[in-house]
Formats: C-alpha cells, structure tokens, sequence
C-alpha cells in the first residue's frame, strides 16, 4: 500500500521515522512519499521518496509565519497537488496542525483520500474549536498521551486509539542497552545537577542564566552538566557558561540523566523524560511580560499545567516555575528541596511512578502501524466486495 507522511519538526521526523519501520514489518509492499526529514528518508530507504524537507516549512511565531506566509502557501499547494497526483492509500499526519489540518480539509472536500493523524494536535490546551476540523476532516486519531483520551471521546464524542507513548518506550530501550559511559572529566566523584535549557536559542537565552545563578552555590558538593542541543553552536553556549561552574556535554542527554540525582529542565518533552529516568526536576521557563502572560495563560488555557509529567496525572508532581512564578530564588528554593536528602524528593519519584502507570507499555509506533495496516486492509476488503 502507498503512505503519504507529513511532519513539520524534528521530534516529528523522529516519531514518523519509528512509524515507518513499523508499517514495513506489517506491510512488504509499502511505498512512502513524505514532507518530512533525514530520519525518515533512512528509515523508507528505497521504499520512500521525500518531497520536502520538514526544515522548508518550520515557522513558528505569528511574525515569522507573516513574513514567510507565500512560501507556506505554495508549499501547501505543493503537497495537496502531490498527494492528489500520487493518490495513496492513506494520508498520516504528525502533529505540526496549522499545516497539517489544512491539508485534511483539502482532501476531505477534494478526495476520498482517508486522512491519519498520528500524535494529536494539543487542541487540549488551547484552540479546543480545532476539534470542530478533526471531527470533520480526519478519519482516525492516534494519540500518545492517555489524557486526550477521556478528553476525545467524553468531551467531545469524538473516538480515538491511545497508542502507548514513543518517549517512554524509547527511554526503555536506552536505558536496557546504556553501557554507563558519560564520557566527561570526572569532578572528584561529584554527584551531577542536570541542566536542560531547550532547544530553541531565545529558550537558551531566557532560562540558562538563571539556571546557572541558582546552582552556584552548590558548586562545591555537586558539578552541574548542560545538556547541549544540536544545531546550537558550542560559541553561542560559551556566551553564558564561559567563566562558570558549568560544563557542556553533546548529544547525550539520555546518558546524562542516567548520572544526574535532579535536573532543571524548561517545558516541553524534556520534561516527560527526566521523569521516566527517575530523576527529580523543577520546571523553568522565563517569559516577557510574566505577569500579563500569568493572566492571560488564566483566560486562555484549558488545563491547569504545562509540563507533561503534570499534565499526564492531573496533579503538581513537579514544580513548575513558570511566566509570574519564575525567579532565581524560586529555582533555588525548589530544587534544594529535591536534592538526595530534601523534603520533596521522595514524593515526586512516587509521583514519577503514577507517570510511569498511566503511561502503560504499550510500543506506540508498532501499535499505531498495526492499527492503520489493519484499518486500510478492511478497507481494500471492503471496496472489493462492495465493487462486485
């Protein structure tokens, strides 16, 4: 069978990528043709044919989407014509929905193309009336998270598969294969203090500066190690680590929260990660204008959280120092209180083990591939019968 794939980022590239090695195991035959990135055009192989690559479509912001809207509309046009011309078996959507839920509604009114979604727009968080649209446009939801559950189908009636959670299985794996190596000077036997800043240069400037001010006075027991992250140069990390306690390790944030005994991670999946590696963390992100974001994050989100630890168990597992409540004596304050030792350790690794519960061990992508291989065969079955 022929899948049409389109992604918008990395991380999407990345899950998309495990999707399709596991379409292939299921289906001999596959053929892909993706917007979508490097991991993917290795995992089709021969199979897969990449029309654009995820970084010729990855605006973010209302003004850089302003300033590059005519490119975003002809690479719209692009896809919809190609997917048109190619006619597959079945559109799969990852996530990126200012895109991707354009295009399902192209091909709702055009084709009768079946359109995917694998990994769920956050339409739980805000822009909830996107709901109306997938209602509408999309023909099966594949969700990695087990909250979206209830707020799918209860809410708002509309049926979807939770999958199992890519991070969590990818954590697993790494974590039963890991030989130990950290491969950084040792600092006298110093337990480690890991720092997660993001991946994103303004998200670097805004919370490392103050990451580094809030540890610097436990320089002396522990040694605090920055995750970098690729494509940031090692120049851009030195602006605010040369001259400090901290040291920088590349492409090994797995192998660094295997040592760490806490962590200062911004939001994001970072944050779901350090929990499934046991390892106690307070939330960071600074904002402008923290106190009119506390208000407006108020009228405008739909869920009291932003961390997906918290959001996963609908409780303050960690602390989430976020907008109005983001202050260097905050991220001191709370991250003494989770060192080997404090009053908040051992409750938030309890916490860490609801996570864990909730998110079940279920394989998401081969779990997802054998629902849409299954679902499309008694399609064709069905069109067969339906014909003679």
């Amino acid at each position: 069978m022929k899948y049409y794939l389109i992604v918008g980022e990395a991380s999407g590239d990345l899950h998309a990528s495990h999707l399709i090695t596991s379409i292939v195991c299921r289906d001999r035959d596959a053929e892909f043709r993706f917007f979508g990135g490097d991991m993917m055009t290795e995992a089709a192989g021969k199979r897969g044919v990449r029309i654009k690559h995820y970084k010729e479509l990855a605006y973010m912001g209302f003004i850089p989407v302003l300033l590059h809207l005519n490119t975003i509309l002809k690479n719209m046009k692009r896809c919809q014509q190609d997917i048109v011309a190619w006619h597959p078996d079945v559109v799969i959507l990852v996530d990126y929905p200012g895109f991707n839920l354009k295009v399902a509604k192209y091909l709702k009114r055009n084709t009768s193309i079946p359109v995917y979604y694998y990994i769920s727009p956050k339409i739980w968080a805000w822009k909830e009336h996107r709901i109306k649209a997938i209602k509408r446009d999309i023909d099966e939801m594949y969700s990695i998270l087990p909250f979206e559950v209830p707020f799918y189908e209860q809410k708002h009636g509309y049926p979807i598969h939770y999958v199992g959670n890519p991070t969590a299985d990818e954590v697993l794996q790494f974590r039963a294969s890991y030989d130990g190596n950290l491969d950084i000077p040792d600092d006298n036997g110093k337990p480690l203090i890991a720092l997660l800043a993001g991946s994103r240069l303004q998200e670097i400037k805004d919370n490392l500066p103050s990451m580094i001010e809030a540890t610097s006075h436990l320089a002396g027991q522990y040694q605090m190690v920055l995750a970098g992250a690729p494509g940031v140069s090692p120049s851009y990390y030195d602006s605010f680590i040369k001259g400090t306690h901290v040291r920088i390790v590349y492409g090994k944030t797995y192998p660094l929260l295997s040592h760490a005994v806490a962590a200062l991670v911004t939001s994001g999946t970072a944050t779901l990660e350090t929990a499934l590696f046991g390892v106690p963390q307070v939330v960071c992100y600074r904002m402008a204008f923290p106190k009119l974001v506390a208000l407006l994050r108020r009228i405008l989100l739909k869920v009291k959280y932003v961390s997906l630890v918290n959001l996963i168990v609908d409780a303050e597992v960690v602390s989430e120092l976020v907008a109005d409540r983001f202050s260097t004596d905050n991220i001191r304050r709370e991250l003494e209180a989770i060192l080997p030792g404090g009053p908040d350790r051992e409750q938030m690794l309890k916490g860490y083990e609801e996570v864990s519960r909730r998110l079940g061990t279920s394989v998401a992508p081969e779990n997802a591939a054998a629902l849409i291989v299954s679902n499309l065969t008694k399609h064709f079955c069905n069109d067969i019968v339906s014909k003679s």
